[in-house]
This record gives structure tokens, sequence and C-alpha cells, in this order.
């Protein structure tokens, strides 16, 4: 087999330019970081790298629907407290009412005072989340969810309604998507109109009604003292009820919150788990990027002087 000087010396470029890519590629890994730039470099790894880039983009988006539930929960059960206080105080002023030593006008006072509360509670009970929705706005409503609404008709006649609040929203619970259902809005029926009403066993009434009921009885002037009594005992039942049944949603809030801050634990875990994918399919390991480089540089090195040897050597040389 005859080799000719121009075969040899085309082979030996060719194996410098493969050494020369060789290390351009390393350089590019070491620089970068990134084991794979471009598919080719590595189909399955490529693939294996864009699932877990997929799985780390939903895991950031179940991570903001969560802290939107979270808000939403934590306000709630805000709401729910500042309504346990505000009742607290209603109590305390039907308490006063009943002392023997009060007039007619220190418990009209007292029953304007009531009132008050009423009004703050109601306005409670309507609170948003700061980006639209109403806390207590149940499945969605673009409507204050709980407004006050006047009597239809008079009394005595058919179809008379009395004066009440009444709820505008879509009884439920509204729930969102942060990879498990979590809750964004309480359902505004149930929580303020269905409270268990002591004066009437197996039925129920709202909040507002059973304040209301107090401020009447209280501008009631024709009350004598045993009627006074009584009427006093049954608006303190009923401020006890509406107390318990909101500490009851006000629990389910603390549960909520428990649970969010579980599937919080679980998304961070699975983001983690993503990325030590991603990293592993993509990422360059240093150190080995690193001893690959110096071993293609030193064969690198080899071959540019032993090409630089040959190439020195010629016939003539011995001719001369």
């Amino acid at each position: 087999m005859r080799i000719t000087t121009a075969n040899a010396s085309a082979n030996a470029i060719a194996v410098l330019q493969q050494r020369q890519q060789q290390l351009a590629g390393l350089q590019d890994q070491i620089t970068s970081g990134k084991r794979i730039t471009r598919p080719s470099d590595d189909p399955g790894g490529a693939a294996r790298a864009e699932r877990a880039l997929a799985a780390m983009q939903r895991n950031e988006a179940n991570q903001r629907a969560l802290d939107v539930s979270r808000n939403a929960v934590q306000l709630g059960e805000q709401a729910l407290g500042d309504a346990g206080e505000m009742l607290q105080q209603a109590r305390e002023l039907v308490m006063r009412a009943g002392a023997g030593s009060f007039s007619a006008a220190d418990r009209r006072q007292l029953a304007e005072s009531v009132r008050g509360l009423r009004g703050d509670l109601l306005a409670v009970a309507n609170r948003d989340d700061g980006a639209g929705r109403f806390l207590f706005g149940g499945q969605g409503s673009d409507v204050t969810p709980l407004l006050d609404m006047p009597a239809v008709g008079a009394p005595g006649d058919p179809g008379y309604l009395p004066p009440r609040v009444a709820f505008q929203g879509s009884p439920g619970l509204l729930q969102g998507d942060a990879g498990e259902p979590t809750l964004l809005a309480l359902d505004g029926q149930r929580t303020w109109l269905d409270v268990p009403d002591p004066a009437n066993p197996g039925q129920t009434a709202s909040v507002f009604d059973l304040l209301d009921r107090i401020v009447t009885q209280l501008n009631d002037d024709t009350l004598d003292s045993t009627q006074r009594a009584d009427a006093i005992s049954a608006g303190l039942a009923g401020i006890d009820s509406a107390v318990d049944h909101l500490a009851g949603w006000r629990s389910r809030t603390g549960v909520a919150l428990n649970r969010i801050d579980g599937l919080s634990q679980r998304l961070s875990q699975a983001g983690l788990d993503a990325e030590a994918a991603r990293a592993e399919a993509q990422d360059t390991d240093l150190v080995q990027a690193i001893s690959s480089f110096k071993t293609v540089q030193t064969s690198y090195d080899a071959a540019l002087q032993t090409y630089a040897s040959v190439q020195k050597m010629s016939l003539f040389d011995y001719l001369r």
C-alpha cells in the first residue's frame, strides 16, 4: 500500500480538526454549564430536559394559583374573626341593656350601637380579596353578594316579605386548581344566612335578622320588665348561636389553610425534583468536563507536535 505525503498530511489535518471541534464543544459546555446546547447534542437527554422544564413551568403556575387561594382563605379567616369580635361587642351591649337602672332612652342608644355593629358586619360579609373577588361570593358573582332588601308588600298580605338580607351570589364554595382543588371563596348563603335559630328550633335565621330582632326589642317601650328580660335572654341566645356558627366556618378556613400549606410543601418538593431531573439531563458535570478538556487538549498538543515533526521530514533533506 502506497501512502503519499499528501494523503498522510490530509489525514493528520482531519484528526487535528476533530480535536479542535472536541475542544470547542467542551469549552462551550464548561462556559455555559450546559451539556446539551442543541437537541442534536443528545436527542434523548434533550427530550428529558424538555419534559422536566414543562413540569417546572406547571409547578410554578400551580404555586401562583396556590398563593391566590392562600390569600383568599387568610382574608376570609380574618373577616370571620372580625365578625366574631363584633358579635361579642353586640353581646356586651345587650347584656348592659338588661340593667334595671337603664331608661328607655338608654336602651334606644344601645339599640343604635347594635344597629351600627350590624352594618359593620354586613360590610365584613361583603369584603373582597383585593383582586375583585368577594370572599363570601360563593361560586362567583360580579355583584355584591349580600344586600339589604326592603320589605315586599304589607304585613298580612299574601306573599309579604319583611326586610331582610339576601344573598345575590351563587351558593357553594368556589375552588381553584393548583394541582389539587383549593378554596377561593366561601359560601355567603350558608355562612351568614343559615344560622340555627334558638327562638325557632329546627329553623335558621341570618346573623343580621338576629341582630335586627334585638334592635326592635330594645326600642319597644311597651315591654314590661319580665318581657324585656325574656327578650334580652333570647337576644343573647341568638348572638351566641351566631358566634358558634361563624366559629365553625372559621375552623373550616383553618383546615383549608393547613391543606394549602401541605400542598405548598408537595409542590415545592415537586419543583425540586423537576429541577434535579432537568439538571441531570442537561447540565454539565464540570469535574468530568474539565478532565475531558485537559485530556483532549493534551492529545491535541501531541498531535500538533507530531504533525510539525512529520512536516519537516523530506527526501531532499537526506539528499543534501
